[in-house]
């Protein structure tokens, strides 16, 4: 899985390898998202992460948190039980790790 910088500045991780994450087909994480059921936060590192990001996203029933290196490639994940997904709390789109 990467985590890749569009022409616009923009962070995108491949909308297939997310919805396996999940546990969910792509068709089904767009039909979430369409519903404002999902959730997403890029945390950017600093000190001694500075050059990681960490992507959390959540939704109605799941969740998964990804940390990537400054190069775009996965170094650690998590899943999240569905008590830890509040899709309310997860649409910052920066913050410290």
């Amino acid at each position: 899985m990467r985590f890749d910088c569009d022409s616009e500045g923009a962070w995108i991780v491949d909308p297939e390898d997310l919805a396996r994450k999940l546990g969910m087909t792509s068709a089904h994480l767009k039909s979430q998202e369409r519903r404002g059921l999902v959730g997403s936060r890029v945390e950017t590192g600093s000190g001694a992460d500075q050059g990681r990001s960490r992507v959390t996203v959540t939704t109605e029933y799941s969740g998964w948190q990804g940390l990537f290196d400054v190069g775009g490639a996965l170094i650690g994940e998590r899943f999240l039980v569905p008590e830890d997904c509040d899709v309310a709390a997860s649409t910052a789109l920066s913050g410290r790790h």
